[in-house]
């Protein structure tokens, strides 16, 4: 990789970013396609620091970035201009920038979509689903699982008025798509059991000894589960899905998805797209070193 004068920057910001694995498969990405671009970690401690920065990416070469916690929702509020799909979900992940403007979008939703549809052979129309959790990440799977024409989807979370504020924002794109919202505990099980794919979208999973979010005595063999943590080998979750013969996904695929749509909406090309291959190789020999490292799941 050479960079000069003419080299454009991206990055991504968020607190922490040092186990990111965004740098290795977006600069695996940039030599593939032989663009003169380069992928920077930017750890951005507090809101202040969210402000100065979002300051220089307007008058600095930068291409674009992206925006991982805690600083999604926040974005919203620092852009030009919004993306109907990160309005849906609440939340920007990746920014556009733009002679001087920052475009806000939200790739996570389709990502998931992507990953789901490339290992499991998954799609969401007119199938029942539930995502655990009420953050950004749940928003973003909402928004992806609404546009695929979901027949049913829950809100399963320990704050039902967040899950309620998520349904609310998604009143006027339903488009049939029946929702509901509940407490994640024992009044969900039915509703677990009865679902085609359920999403972990909390944290839980991110560190070796975290528990599954709900009892996986409640899942089936006939069910698709799917853990948007990556960097655990295999999340309580996951394990217990597997155990009773349900097909599996973790989010290191979505995480490639997701960056790769980035790359396609900085590159403004609708003939090339993202190298997603090279993308997973690359998260994967990164993740490899954070685990040969002693890193944990985080």
């Amino acid at each position: 990789m050479r960079i000069d004068g003419r080299t454009k920057t991206a990055g991504v910001i968020g607190w922490p970013v040092e186990h990111s694995l965004s740098p290795a498969m977006h600069n695996a990405a940039y030599e593939s396609l032989e663009l003169d671009w380069v992928y920077l970690p930017l750890p951005v401690p507090d809101q202040g620091a969210l402000m100065r920065v979002v300051s220089a990416a307007r008058v600095l070469p930068f291409v674009g970035f992206n925006v991982t916690m805690p600083y999604k929702q926040a974005m919203l509020e620092l852009c030009d201009e919004v993306a109907m799909f990160a309005q849906m979900a609440g939340a920007v992940n990746t920014v556009h920038c733009v002679d001087g403007r920052l475009i806000g979008y939200n790739t996570d939703g389709r990502g998931l979509l992507e990953s789901l549809a490339e290992e499991v052979g998954f799609s969401p129309e007119g199938r029942r689903i539930v995502i655990v959790g009420t953050g950004g990440a749940a928003g973003a799977a909402m928004v992806g699982f609404v546009l695929g024409k979901a027949a049913h989807l829950t809100i399963a979370g320990r704050d039902a008025e967040k899950a309620e504020r998520m349904l609310a924002r998604m009143d006027n794109y339903l488009r049939g798509v029946q929702v509901q919202s509940l407490r994640l505990g024992a009044g969900a099980e039915e509703t677990i059991r009865n679902a085609d794919l359920i999403v972990n979208a909390t944290s839980l999973g991110m560190k070796p000894d975290d528990d599954s979010p709900f009892p996986v005595e409640w899942l089936s063999g006939n069910q698709v589960v799917c853990d948007m943590t990556y960097a655990c080998a295999e999340t309580a979750l996951l394990a217990g899905a597997a155990r009773v013969g349900a097909k599996t996904m973790g989010g290191l695929g979505m995480l490639v998805a997701q960056g790769a749509l980035a790359i396609d909406i900085w590159m403004e090309s609708a003939q090339v797209r993202a190298p997603r291959d090279v993308m997973r190789t690359a998260a994967e020999e990164a993740l490899q070193v954070i685990r040969g490292h002693g890193g944990d799941c985080t």
